[in-house]
């Protein structure tokens, strides 16, 4: 199928693939750096493919050239802005650090500059309030169009032996998927855990599904080590390794939660729309856009997940209450039916062309 694809674009698409030094510029650490590579790149490649229209897949990086009035020789730009937090505070609770407060004024005075720019035709994010926050904030706001996050079809689930394997049938199982990294919640949610008591212990599994980040494994090793000395009425398993998509969307499937105790996590999670899709609710941060959305579409609890004790408290409610008092089956599928992978296309070519 990709051969006969790749044969009718073939006069159409062409693919031109970046040095390995430009690459590394465009990943730098540093922003600034990274920023002025990615314009750089895009107005070389620009002039020698004679393009009309320029898409940059994350805008966040072009925030601070674009704000300076930099363009691609008045070629019309567009982009996918991912982390809007500037209008955080009228979307949920928010208790900005002095770095968030910072951070966010640094957004403000960016986005407002960078809105103006004469060839930035279309923005599109996947943070529908920040949508409305922009219209009526900045000139150039009418720029924004909401771009669905989309939900990818894996199919029938493979491997569902080995998926419910994981969760005895007597427990309700909580599912943490994914690059497990501390930003992920896992180091506060291995805290949250040990303070659960002996009755929601004995009722419930746990499952970290994925790769550790280097920097916690010895962390996360030890602290599961502890748990099972600690609380042994606690059933809690350490996958370290890579699952694919046909695996996960199986484990999701046979859990009764999944967890997303993200750590003020600025931006969308791809696990809400994993969740929704198989009606599982969420335990979530309520924090910025993940829990705007799980609050308004019904898909599951939202807590403090900064806080070991709220996080453990959440854990024991869903557990006491059962999990299924916490999602809307409804509004969870259609909040998946209207993210997929067409709408996400269709709102990215029409941005192409200005629209």
């Amino acid at each position: 199928m990709q051969t006969a694809l790749a044969a009718r674009l073939n006069d159409r698409v062409r693919l031109l693939v970046i040095k390995p030094a430009e690459a590394a510029l465009c990943r730098h650490s540093s922003l600034l750096v990274s920023g002025f590579a990615r314009w750089w790149l895009m107005r070389r490649y620009a002039r020698r493919v004679k393009a009309d229209a320029c898409h940059f897949l994350a805008l966040d990086h072009l925030s601070l050239p674009l704000a300076l009035g930099l363009g691609i020789d008045r070629r019309r730009l567009s982009g996918i802005l991912f982390r809007p937090s500037v209008h955080y505070g009228a979307i949920g609770p928010y208790a900005p650090s002095l770095a968030e407060r910072l951070r966010d004024l640094r957004k403000a005075v960016l986005y407002r500059l960078m809105l103006r720019h004469r060839d930035l035709a279309t923005v599109l994010t996947l943070d529908p309030y920040f949508t409305r926050h922009a219209e009526i904030n900045y000139a150039g706001g009418n720029k924004l169009r909401s771009l669905p996050d989309p939900v990818y079809p894996v199919g029938p689930p493979a491997n569902d032996g080995d998926a419910s394997s994981h969760f005895p049938a007597d427990r309700q199982g909580f599912l943490l998927f994914g690059y497990l990294t501390e930003r992920k919640g896992v180091l506060v949610l291995l805290e949250a855990l040990a303070r659960l008591d002996a009755a929601t212990a004995s009722r419930i599994s746990v499952l970290l599904a994925g790769r550790l980040d280097p920097a916690i494994r010895d962390d996360v090793t030890a602290r599961c080590r502890a748990l099972a000395q600690s609380n042994p009425l606690l059933v809690l398993k350490l996958a370290d390794r890579w699952f694919d998509g046909a695996e996960l969307d199986a484990l999701v499937i046979q859990s009764a939660v999944v967890l997303a105790p993200y750590q003020r996590f600025v931006g969308s999670s791809g696990v809400l729309l994993w969740a929704a899709r198989a009606g599982r609710p969420v335990l979530a941060q309520d924090f910025g856009l993940i829990g705007r959305l799980v609050e308004d579409n019904r898909l599951g609890l939202t807590v403090d997940a900064s806080d070991p004790a709220s996080l453990a408290a959440g854990i024991a409610r869903m557990a006491t209450d059962g999990p299924t008092e916490f999602v809307d089956a409804a509004a969870a599928q259609d909040f998946a039916t209207r993210r997929t992978p067409r709408s996400f296309a269709t709102a990215v070519y029409a941005s192409l062309q200005g629209g």
